[in-house]
């Protein structure tokens, strides 16, 4: 039966891409006087109301009122609810007055006009909808829809980030848009949000654009840096830069660096009007590696006035608000800060919201507090947590998994021998002569002096300047999950590769050593293993990036191998990388590097009960992270990695409140696993697990709360047809709530 609303043709889209792989022409964002958009925003799911935005940018002044509506229909997949639409007319949150300076295109200057819509629609009990709108009189007579899901269902999710080049970036090596693989997927089995995990746009471009920055960078001395008093021309350079950067990008795809030809990709403003976002920002979509420069340079004029700027138009592009309005301080879905940012005067703006019945998300504000060695206030934490308890109360025991954005990946290897030879003593003559040109300037950044690469090594949780910070947030992560029965999931990028990373209960590796306790480490390594879901502190870190800038080079994802041993957390916990690439992209087993794949990628989270495996949720299958194929085949899914188990015993699931009494991983005080001996076998006949086989390679159970998590992998950068490999890890959700006995934790005073 066919639709009552128009599908997306991505075959149409596969020859656009070709064709505008052919070499893009220099856009102009001013030559129709719709400028940009639609662009939607989803805001938060309460009561089963469903609540989103849509922006446009125009050209067009009006002096009575909108000068375009949205007209919209609702329906199921096959029936159409309300025949006769209802016009709603935007409102104006913002007018940019004309730049002084020209922008990057040839066009004229002219005044912006920033319109919104907020829709409010309440979620059929039963059946997903279907939202199907256009904008009128000035939207070209394009059709666009959404999907709701039901108020018995859960959002799948889309998570990403990284989506631009770096300025050096030759984007001829990368005509393929994954964006195309994103709205194949969405195609199939309809996506409801895409996080975006920072860096939604790549601004380094601005220190190319801007007379006064270029004039700020050149100067020598770093003390008339500091002293430079920042002038009218860079702010209205600024205003001009950003507005003009976002349009660009968000509104055609297009964008230029050092490079001579530019690149367009069209794909990802046209997702942008299909599949609501909610989006936190991170450095690169202010300048690179904002907050984690030493306080003399965060705290000059100049950099400021970048804060200043950037932030203004984060809200005005990525989130529908103006920050003089209102209610960028009384939205619910904020949770704020308590005071300004050090170098970005504005509080923390930190997100939570439901996306579905079963699903949360915290969209943690990494950005606007961050020093070099500060991440977010104190403050800031104690009000997030607040909330989070606050929210899982009112839940009254509904949400299941609870999904943590912060930028950069907590769970990663540490690189701080590097940090240390980068930043000591003996490599200051090499950082003076290259600053001053000698050598190559290249080495060190423009701003203050400092290796380039070091900024984004203190970005990292793991740097020395974050460990206190990172490892107390973690704990309290845990403690947060462990006591409210929820499992914590951190989604992450920054980092342009692929991978995964984990924390679990501590697994003993000899417990016939353990002369005194030698049956219970056995149990306790067997419930590790076996039973994953009774386990507190599991945790994973989903590291996605980049959907669009290039990826790093084979020896930077050796060397994090190299680095990634196992680390104890404390005497209770362990944290390593999974193990998840055990075939190249190419279906080629691999066997070196199976924790780190460096090519492009995004992922996506689904619920099993509304994934390709709804089938076959009570069959008592498990899984070992790792290959699947190529998503275009993903129906044909071969068995071979999937495992048949015998059920959990019944008693675990009656334990109401358990509690971990210390000795071991989360074990129900007074409370054994249950039947140990239904071991996990393979359905190729392969021998149950032991305690002493490698724990690196642990198999995860497919329940009906089991988040069904896959990294989708570029196969070939130059394949226009974007094909990716996909990569699957099956999260449990966490049975029982648990007290975990403190322990001491590194870096924590």
């Amino acid at each position: 039966m066919s639709s009552w609303y128009e599908p997306i043709d991505t075959t149409r889209l596969e020859q656009l891409c070709v064709s505008k792989s052919e070499g893009p022409a220099e856009v102009s964002p001013r030559n129709h006087p719709l400028v940009m958009g639609p662009n939607l925003k989803f805001i938060s799911l309460v009561d089963n109301v469903y609540k989103i935005s849509i922006m446009m940018v125009t050209s067009m002044p009006s002096s009575e009122g909108s000068p375009f509506t949205l007209n919209y229909k609702v329906g199921t997949n096959t029936l159409l609810f309300n025949k006769q639409p209802s016009p709603v007319p935007f409102e104006l949150y913002y007018q940019q007055k004309t730049p002084s300076t020209s922008p990057p295109s040839s066009e004229p200057s002219t005044d912006l006009y920033f319109y919104r819509v907020v829709l409010e629609l309440t979620q059929d009990p039963q059946e997903e909808l279907v939202v199907a709108y256009e904008i009128n009189p000035i939207g070209n007579g394009q059709k666009f829809h959404f999907f709701i899901p039901s108020a018995e269902a859960n959002f799948n999710i889309v998570t990403f980030s990284c989506n631009g080049f770096s300025l050096a970036t030759d984007t001829y090596d990368y005509p393929a848009s994954m964006w195309l693989d994103v709205l194949r997927e969405h195609n199939r089995q309809h996506y409801h949000v895409m996080l975006g995990g920072g860096d939604q746009l790549y601004a380094d471009s601005i220190k190319l654009f801007s007379s006064e920055l270029k004039r700020w960078t050149q100067l020598s001395n770093g003390h008339n840096k500091r002293l430079m008093q920042t002038l009218e021309k860079l702010k209205s350079e600024l205003d001009d830069y950003y507005t003009i950067h976002y349009i660009n990008w968000f509104g055609y795809g297009w964008w230029k660096g050092k490079c001579d030809v530019p690149t367009e990709q069209p794909l990802f403003p046209l997702l942008m009007a299909t599949i609501p976002l909610v989006n936190i920002y991170d450095d690169h979509d202010i300048i690179d590696g904002f907050g984690s420069y030493h306080d003399r340079t965060m705290s000059s004029p100049v950099f400021l006035e970048i804060g200043k700027a950037a932030y203004k138009y984060y809200m005005l592009f990525q989130h529908h608000i103006n920050p003089h309005e209102k209610i960028h301080t009384e939205l619910n879905h904020w949770i704020l800060g308590p005071k300004p940012g050090p170098y970005i005067k504005e509080r923390n703006h930190s997100t939570y919201t439901k996306l579905g019945k079963n699903i949360a998300l915290l969209g943690l504000d990494c950005r606007t507090e961050r020093k070099l060695n500060e991440i977010v206030l104190p403050e800031a934490y104690r009000a997030v947590f607040s909330r989070l308890q606050q929210e899982i109360d009112g839940s009254k025991g509904q949400i299941t998994h609870l999904l943590v954005m912060v930028g950069v990946p907590m769970l990663y290897p540490r690189l701080v021998w590097l940090e240390y030879l980068l930043s000591s003593a003996i490599l200051k003559p090499v950082r003076k002569i290259a600053e001053k040109g000698v050598i190559n300037k290249g080495l060190v950044n423009e701003f203050d002096g400092g290796v380039e690469v070091l900024d984004d090594l203190n970005d990292h949780w793991c740097a020395r300047h974050h460990k206190h910070e990172r490892n107390k947030l973690i704990s309290d992560l845990h403690s947060f999950a462990a006591k409210n029965g929820v499992r914590i999931t951190l989604l992450s990028g920054d980092v342009h590769l692929a991978a995964v990373g984990r924390l679990r209960s501590k697994l003993h590796h000899n417990p016939g050593f353990h002369l005194l306790h030698t049956e219970r480490t056995q149990l306790e390594n067997e419930k590790s293993i076996h039973f994953p879901q009774n386990d507190p502190r599991l945790m994973f870190n989903v590291i996605s990036s980049a959907i669009t800038n290039a990826p790093p080079p084979d020896a930077m994802a050796t060397l994090l191998n190299k680095r990634s041993n196992g680390h104890h957390f404390s005497k209770y916990c362990d944290e390593d990388m999974v193990p998840i690439f055990d075939h190249n992209a190419k279906g080629k087993a691999q066997l070196s590097n199976q924790q780190f794949l460096n090519r492009r990628n995004w992922a996506d989270l689904i619920m099993a009960p509304q994934s390709k495996y709804k089938d076959h949720i009570n069959e008592g299958l498990v899984r070992e992270p790792g290959y699947v194929g190529e998503t275009l085949t993903a129906s044909k899914q071969t068995r071979a990695n999937v495992y048949r188990g015998d059920s959990l015993d019944s008693s675990i699931n009656e334990v109401e409140e358990p509690t971990a009494n210390g000795a071991g991983p989360a074990e129900a005080e007074g409370k054994s696993p249950g039947n140990l001996k239904g071991a996990t076998q393979s359905v190729t006949g392969g021998t149950p697990h032991t305690a002493d086989e490698d724990p690196h390679h642990s198999k995860y159970p497919l329940t009906p709360s089991t988040l069904v998590t896959t990294i989708h992998v570029e196969i070939e950068p130059k394949d226009i047809h974007a094909k990716t490999a996909a990569y699957e890890l099956w999260i449990p959700s966490l049975d029982g709530k648990y007290k975990l006995d403190t322990a001491k934790i590194k870096h924590l005073r």
